[in-house]
């Protein structure tokens, strides 16, 4: 017999103590509430601290960029030359991407691939276009609050504006969460303006695009002519362009331009579709079939028309990469979104 006062005793008093409460069977699912409930709000204080940052984040980009070889541009002055060693390429706005009074719209490579890719995920996923509000800002056009290892003057680090939506604000911070958790970015939620600084570890994120495309990485020795990073976006003509134009805008020559889209002269006319090399290809100009770039779930009432229409494609296209043979879909069905 314990006695009384002792650890033993204790137990048996609070046990009998919450039986009479809950009644014996109650007591494991109790708890296994309590269990849950902790281990929630551990999984959420780990997503805080994550987009929270840390004096060691900074430190780790600092350290990337550096180890990449990258470039840190000290003036607007000299951006041109590190636009001309073709360490940096423009990134203009699309369909997916809206650009937010960005005044050095360029990005090395990876950051341009990742921007691609995760702008056209999050149309699909919220029917709105993502929105970029700062890319690169040399040293001498920082900001007073800036850090002094900020790698924004590299090129590889971007700025994305917090979604209204809570749904879009969810999709958006899970999908960099996880992203994170795979090191091929840091993401940051600054207050101040609100926004989400997201750190591309430019060379990482490309092998893991590399590895989910099945191409070879940007620089590996089993690299093609090209790479996946130099892949095409599309364009519609609006009424007032012209091929000069677009071909400025976008970082390219007239001649690439005219290449890829077999084009005899430079006449254009309102809704046509253009290919816009990036990356890879806008440097070299050489011919790229751009790979998968995101999935769509069919819900109801989707035809392949509008499918196609909001991803920027064809019907042909999508018939081609998804082996569909008819216009009939099935809801639920997950068809692969290729703009080549």
């Amino acid at each position: 017999m314990p006695k009384h006062g002792s650890s033993a005793s204790y137990k048996s008093d609070s046990t009998v103590s919450i039986q009479r409460l809950c009644g014996g069977h109650d007591l494991k699912n109790l708890i296994k509430i309590q269990f849950i409930l902790v281990l929630s709000l551990c999984v959420s204080a780990v997503h805080a601290q994550t987009l929270k940052g840390s004096r060691e984040s900074i430190e780790k980009q600092y350290r990337k960029a550096i180890s990449y070889g990258f470039t840190f541009v000290k003036s607007a002055s000299a951006l041109k030359s590190a636009i001309s060693a073709n360490e940096l390429i423009h990134v203009a706005p699309d369909r997916y991407m809206d650009l937010h009074d960005v005044s050095f719209p360029y990005a090395v490579p990876g950051t341009r691939l990742f921007l691609t890719r995760l702008s056209s995920q999050y149309y699909s996923s919220c029917g709105e276009r993502l929105t970029v509000t700062s890319l690169l800002r040399p040293r001498d056009r920082q900001p007073a609050n800036s850090v002094a290892h900020s790698v924004h003057p590299t090129g590889m680090a971007v700025d994305l504006r917090v979604p209204k939506s809570r749904k879009c604000r969810a999709w958006l911070e899970n999908t960099l969460l996880s992203l994170e958790r795979e090191n091929v970015v840091d993401v940051t939620r600054e207050r101040y303006p609100p926004h989400y600084h997201v750190a591309v570890y430019a060379e990482h994120y490309e092998t893991r695009v590399a590895r989910l495309t099945g191409q070879s990485p940007r620089g590996s020795e089993s690299t093609p002519a090209t790479s996946f990073a130099g892949s095409y976006q599309r364009y519609v003509v609006q009424k007032g362009d012209t091929l000069s134009e677009i071909a400025q805008r976008n970082g390219i020559q007239v001649a690439q331009l005219r290449a890829v889209n077999t084009l005899r002269g430079n006449l254009i006319n309102v809704g046509q579709k253009l290919r816009i090399p990036t990356g890879a290809a806008a440097e070299s100009g050489a011919e790229v079939i751009a790979t998968y770039e995101t999935t769509h779930r069919v819900n109801r009432g989707d035809t392949l028309w509008q499918i196609a229409n909001r991803y920027g494609t064809s019907v042909k296209q999508l018939r081609r990469v998804n082996g569909a043979a008819s216009d009939v879909l099935q809801v639920g069905q997950v068809l692969k979104i290729s703009k080549g």
